[in-house]
């Protein structure tokens, strides 16, 4: 549904994106993952025709980005991060409004109108003005409209920024929904990592480039071992220990606490606690997160 072939952007002297390569296939939901500054809204721009490409190719739906813009624009459906609604409209308003934009017709767009609200459960608030909707309200409202033309990709761009828990878990079920009763492809970017784990398959970016892509599971697959998290009275004492003494793969210091990857930890912390000599104040055994699989890419945490 997505090929993206040594895709480059280049803004004089500052590379964006870096030669970028991959693809998605019809029906996944596609994660795309990094910090602020990695490349993600470039890409997302060039992909959605918003902006020109330096070089290298890119088709949605088999229709190329630069050459075929229209038929990409009529191929797919975004949710920006910022609200782009018209609060002073109502939400059948808003909905009638982009139906014309998009050349939905006349005929079918009450219809359209009536299924995409369905989907998202605002079939009461047809004719509720938009400014009187709470911020998850909203949200589903745009996910309806983007749904309006039977996009073939949607394009998420933190569909869920700015909302509470509850909120977001609610939007990821009408998002989730919507996968299964339209087999529609997704495109999401974002910052939360429980988000991301809901991808079929994540692309990793960082610094303009792609760096990895596979499905979550593989990916926190490759880090093997587990994650030990360790504070003690004094870990400069015990991290000296821990070099000298333990078989550990990976070890570093973050905020005060030790963190340490291990092939067994089971087999590891029964040893472990019985011979440091430095006194324990706590310990944590995990499995590695798609922030440790990022960590070690990158040699940096997502969220710095």
């Amino acid at each position: 549904m997505i090929e993206v072939h040594n895709l480059n952007k280049r803004y004089k002297s500052f590379q964006a994106v870096n030669n970028s390569s991959f693809y998605v296939e019809q029906g996944e939901i596609f994660g795309f993952l990094g910090p602020n500054g990695a490349g993600k809204s470039t890409t997302i721009n060039i992909l959605s025709t918003m902006l020109q490409p330096t070089s290298g190719t890119v088709t949605i739906n088999g229709y190329d980005v630069i050459k075929q813009q229209n038929r990409v624009r009529e191929s797919i459906g975004i949710i920006f991060q910022q609200n782009t609604l018209d609060e002073k409209l109502t939400a059948k308003e808003n909905l009638m409004l982009h139906c014309k934009f998009y050349g939905v017709p006349r005929a079918s767009r009450k219809h359209r109108i009536d299924e995409v609200l369905e989907i998202v459960d605002l079939q009461e608030s047809i004719n509720t003005l938009v400014e009187k909707f709470s911020g998850g309200m909203q949200r589903r409202l745009e996910i309806a409209r983007g749904l309006l033309h039977y996009p073939k990709v949607l394009f998420l761009d933190e569909p869920t920024v700015g909302l509470d828990p509850q909120t977001r878990a609610h939007v990821w079920e009408y998002i989730l929904k919507l996968k299964e009763k339209e087999n529609i492809t997704m495109f999401l970017t974002t910052h939360y990592l429980d988000e991301a784990e809901i991808s079929d398959r994540i692309a990793i970016m960082d610094h303009g480039e792609i760096i990895a892509v596979d499905t979550p599971k593989r990916l926190k697959q490759q880090l093997g071992g587990d994650i030990i998290e360790i504070t003690t009275s004094d870990n400069e004492a015990a991290m000296k220990e821990i070099r000298e003494d333990f078989n550990v793969v990976e070890l570093s210091l973050k905020d005060d606490v030790i963190y340490c990857k291990v092939g067994n930890s089971d087999a590891f912390v029964s040893e472990f606690i019985k011979m440091l000599q430095t006194p324990l104040t706590g310990l944590d055994i995990r499995k590695p997160t798609l922030n440790d699989v990022f960590l070690s890419f990158t040699g940096r945490e997502i969220r710095d």
